[in-house]
């Protein structure tokens, strides 16, 4: 393998990883900010309450952040 193609073929398997998780977000992440606000979320999840948004954005900023997604991904609270 070349050095360009042992360079590319790393950057290629994120890529392939990475393009799936976008593509969930687009269906909640309406305004495409890669943040998820309450107004998105009950959009897709009407089931969801201020409280258990309140417990995900432990930032208190109103918004989910990458890593207030994720665990509510692997809580099993929002879609993954």
């Amino acid at each position: 393998m070349t050095r360009t193609m042992t360079l590319i073929a790393p950057f290629a398997l994120l890529t392939a990883l990475v393009v799936p998780a976008f593509a969930q977000d687009a269906a909640i992440d309406i305004n495409g900010d890669g943040m998820y606000s309450l107004p998105e979320l009950q959009a897709v999840m009407p089931e969801m309450s201020e409280d258990d948004f309140a417990g995900l954005d432990t930032s208190g900023d109103g918004v989910l952040d990458a890593d207030e997604i994720a665990v509510g991904v692997t809580a099993g609270i929002l879609p993954g």
